[in-house]
């Protein structure tokens, strides 16, 4: 009599049926994924114009996809990590690759290298920011400040000198662009404290809608019109900020520290002071005769 050996299979597990609104904010990071990739070949081919508008765009994506999650409530573990992806192919290799094949390339290795430390600095400043998400110790104050400047952003800025070039600035040595370059990535990996705009409300008073919707429309249509004017406006304008921030980080915390309450200083006793006392003539040795 033979007996079957093989083990009962044991049954697959099956996934329930994903939300709608689970995937449209993975949609949107995929499409800024695409931006940011067709943005390094569009550097490659020589044409900078689409290149750097194509890591505007995926910018504005970025922007886009948290906030959209958050008023569908389509958070979830997997979007947080294809998002801190996207962000290290838009925000780091691809201005590196862009600045390379614009003028870094002049310097050789030198130029490589530049473009290498600003690619790593926003991997690393993206993994920081996903270990200290969630930190305990963080005072509350610090919700409303990002530890180094963003990878956003520092794609944005450290392309300066491409918007400066297509204005019909004079173009800067290729070793200053260098310099530049590591400049953002070392703030991008620094400590520097830099206003988020987090925990800004996002209530608009009844009489402000109008004009705010007017204020949106026409800075869309000066960044259409005029774009590299109104990019180089901004990163300066950003750059320029970043002391403001540090201040505001600074007021706060001394105020957190004042609002501590401090331990009662225990009274201090008086030190007492302790007279040996005599012994008395029954306690004293007799004499030796």
């Amino acid at each position: 009599m033979h007996y079957d050996q093989t083990p009962p299979e044991t049954p697959r597990r099956r996934f329930g049926p994903i939300p709608v609104r689970m995937l449209v904010p993975n949609v949107i990071t995929l499409l800024a994924i695409c931006a940011g990739l067709t943005a390094i070949r569009l550097a490659t081919e020589g044409r900078m114009e689409l290149a750097v508008a194509a890591i505007v765009f995926a910018a504005v994506l970025d922007g886009i996809d948290g906030r959209v999650a958050r008023m569908i409530k389509g958070q979830s573990k997997f979007g947080a990590e294809l998002d801190s992806l996207a962000d290290f192919v838009n925000f780091g290799v691809a201005p590196g690759l862009i600045l390379y094949f614009w003028q870094l390339h002049f310097l050789s290795n030198v130029g490589w290298i530049a473009a290498m430390i600003f690619a790593i600095s926003g991997g690393l400043r993206l993994a920081r920011f996903n270990a200290t998400m969630d930190d305990p110790n963080k005072p509350a104050f610090a919700a409303n400040f990002f530890t180094g400047v963003p990878a956003p952003a520092g794609a944005i800025c450290v392309l300066l000198p491409v918007y400066m070039a297509f204005l019909g600035a004079p173009t800067p040595p290729a070793v200053l662009t260098a310099l530049y370059t590591m400049l953002i990535a070392f703030l991008m990996v620094s400590r520097l404290p830099v206003f988020s705009g987090k925990t800004v409300k996002m209530r608009v008073a009844p009489e402000m809608v109008l004009p705010l919707f007017v204020s949106v429309v026409l800075f869309i249509a000066l960044l259409i019109g005029y774009p590299w004017h109104i990019l180089s406006a901004c990163s300066l304008l950003y750059l320029l900020s970043l002391p403001l921030g540090w201040r505001s980080y600074r007021d706060h915390k001394r105020d957190a520290a004042a609002q501590v309450p401090q331990p009662a200083a225990s009274p201090s006793k008086k030190p007492t002071l302790v007279v040996p006392e005599q012994a008395s003539p029954e306690d004293r040795p007799n004499r030796l005769n």
